[in-house]
């Protein structure tokens, strides 16, 4: 049996970071991953799908050069090899920035294998086993395949497949109306394929407010997608030039598609019950506000303990997790204010309480909409799809939450997230004097505009 002074399972955006913290401490640490260093982020999320994403925003410019009196000559051709090329050396540039740094990296101890749980304190991989009075979790998760009509009988992609694609789909099926969906569906669009989104419930991006979700589908649909909502008995059948798919209102004639119906955590294998960890009905690690589990000396960190499905609370769960254990602070989750991103084009930053959410607290409360056809940038780079909403406390005066759908709205929002963790008021913020000519220079006349309802 090898001993450590503390073992992670998992090399997402949490665990590497906090083992290195670990080591600089003179820690001895393990580090089990047991596929890629980096996590979903790097080798099948963010990275490579924010590289496919600008390459189609590349060909979107180019395509629309003539507006701007920027003539072309021929038509606009896309280069699938060289785009999927680009993404995968992002990937890989990441990756073994990783590999670099934990190799010189005295007290770290990378091993690559399928970690399970013998006990609370050791675990088995690899056929050795190892033990250590602190274990890590940060497994991440996995796209969830429903059990749709034919599914298995076709060759479905999902979020990580997909962006292997080094050819065209001449029309994509999106199966899932939320973020990941619509992020590939509009980018393949701009690829230059046919494609269709079809979606169970009323609205793409159900977690937004009605008016966010709305004009997301008019951005969508104004570049040629199909959407598809409140679409049921979807079912898959195979096709002599790719696959059917049936809904109760619509057949599509598609030759891919992509299942983007969610995540589910990557913990069914891990021989939880062996360490006597607790987890919910969805298989989410179930941790208090200082990410400890139910068993002392177990914590779980990242996608796994459904506190947040994102690159960056991930990373500040590492953060929470170091500052506690290492730096003898008392930082906590519920602290948190949540902010992300639809990387769309134009992108939604969000951040805080929906306008439902607040409504349903029974606050009382103001809100003040602004179009981006207002916002003198948007007219100048003439991108003015989209609108920016806040919502705020009538009798406290703090911002509750904001969404800002439009031309760099996913930094513009960075405004707002800053102002609500520093507790600012929305008058003191008002008062601001920004930039011309800029997206956030519009936010103090916004909050200017803000009314009880």
């Amino acid at each position: 049996m090898k001993s450590f002074d503390a073992i992670v399972i998992g090399a997402g955006q949490a665990g590497p970071f906090l083992a290195a913290r670990m080591v600089e401490k003179g820690m001895k640490v393990a580090l089990i991953e047991r596929k890629f260093l980096g996590g979903t982020c790097v080798n099948a999320g963010c990275m490579p799908t924010k590289t496919l994403v600008a390459s189609a925003r590349a060909a979107h410019v180019a395509r629309n050069g003539a507006v701007y009196g920027v003539n072309l000559p021929g038509e606009i051709a896309i280069d699938m090899k060289v785009v999927r090329a680009r993404a995968e050396t992002v990937t890989m540039n990441a990756r073994n920035g990783l590999i670099g740094w934990f190799a010189g990296m005295d007290g770290m101890t990378v091993i690559y294998g399928h970690a399970r749980f013998e006990d609370p304190k050791t675990v088995s991989v690899n056929g050795e086993t190892l033990t250590a009075p602190r274990i890590f979790l940060n497994v991440g998760a996995r796209a969830v395949i429903p059990e749709l009509s034919g599914v298995n009988d076709i060759d479905y992609l999902t979020s990580t497949s997909i962006i292997h694609l080094d050819t065209l789909p001449r029309h994509l099926a999106v199966i899932g109306g939320s973020y990941i969906g619509l992020e590939f569906a509009q980018m393949y669009r701009r690829f230059g394929a046919e494609v269709s989104i079809i979606e169970h419930g009323p609205k793409l991006a159900s977690r937004e407010d009605d008016d966010i979700s709305d004009a997301i589908a008019d951005v969508l649909r104004s570049e040629g997608i199909d959407i598809h909502t409140g679409a049921s008995d979807i079912a898959f059948t195979k096709s002599s030039d790719g696959i059917t798919v049936d809904t109760d209102s619509a057949r599509i004639d598609a030759s891919h598609v992509l299942i983007a119906t969610g995540r589910k955590p990557n913990t069914d294998d891990l021989g939880l019950d062996a360490a006597g960890v607790i987890t919910d009905k969805h298989g989410y690690i179930t941790v208090d506000d200082r990410l400890a589990t139910n068993v002392d000396g177990i914590w779980a960190l990242g996608d796994c303990n459904g506190h947040g499905a994102f690159t960056h609370t991930s990373y500040n769960d590492f953060e929470i997790a170091a500052a506690n254990l290492l730096d003898g602070d008392d930082r906590k989750v519920s602290s948190r204010i949540l902010a992300y991103a639809l990387y769309i084009d134009p992108p939604l930053g969000r951040v805080g309480m929906t306008e439902k959410q607040a409504r349903a607290s029974g606050r009382k409360i103001m809100i003040s909409t602004r179009p981006m056809s207002r916002v003198g940038r948007a007219n100048e780079r003439g991108e003015t799809k989209g609108f920016m909403k806040v919502i705020a406390d009538a009798e406290t005066k703090k911002i509750l939450g904001a969404a800002i759908l439009g031309i760099e709205g996913d930094e513009v929002i960075h405004g707002i997230i800053d102002a609500m963790n520093a507790g600012t008021t929305y008058p003191a913020l008002q008062w601001s004097v920004p930039i011309h000519p800029t997206v956030s220079e519009l936010i103090p006349t916004l909050l200017g505009d803000l009314k009880q309802v």
